[in-house]
């Protein structure tokens, strides 16, 4: 038995896969990373080629210790290969949804930099490329890898959250007592 020291953080967007990787890494002292600022979008809205992702998800899977707030379908496997352990936040669409509506008004308003330096605005969000719609497109797919990745024996623990008071209470006793115990192997 040995103390988990990789961790993907999954789940459907909007859910708080980020907040809860950054506050994860500053529990926990493990380096936590951001798949959208350092492996999925550059500026201006670019998206970073595919083979460049796969490489830069492989790096920080190679590493011994790390969070990391999602993963990409295109490299996905990489990451779920190298991770002992993947919090699933499976909350119902009401929650993600407007949690996503908050921020991305929030974040158009405020024009906070995100995704490598880029600025949300009400125009993109109401866009064919809008995080809001693709919220709608990935919804069901997300959810049912979850499920997938629950009923896998070869593949690593996981942890589902349904709630958001289910995840404040799954961070209180990672404080209290670490991040889980894994059988080696």
């Amino acid at each position: 038995m040995f103390r988990v020291q990789r961790v993907l953080i999954y789940g459907v967007t909007g859910s708080g896969k980020t907040t809860l990787a950054r506050t994860l890494g500053a529990r926990t002292g493990l380096p936590w990373h951001s798949a959208d600022d350092e492996i999925g979008w550059l500026p201006s809205w670019r998206e970073r080629p595919a083979d460049e992702q796969r490489a830069l998800a492989q790096a920080i899977a190679d590493q011994p210790a790390w969070i990391l707030d999602t993963a990409y379908g295109q490299w996905k496997d990489v990451i779920v290969a190298q991770a002992q352990l993947v919090v699933a936040l499976d909350y119902p669409r009401r929650v993600s949804l407007l949690r996503l509506l908050r921020r991305t008004l929030a974040r158009t308003l405020t024009r906070e930099r995100v995704c490598n330096g880029n600025v949300e605005s009400i125009r993109q969000a109401l866009s064919r490329d809008s995080i809001i719609l693709w919220h709608f497109r990935s919804f069901e797919r997300k959810r049912t890898r979850i499920a997938e990745m629950l009923d896998d024996p070869a593949g690593p623990t996981v942890v589902r959250l349904t709630s958001p008071e289910q995840t404040r209470q799954w961070v209180a006793d990672v404080e209290r007592q670490g991040l889980p115990l894994v059988r080696r192997g």
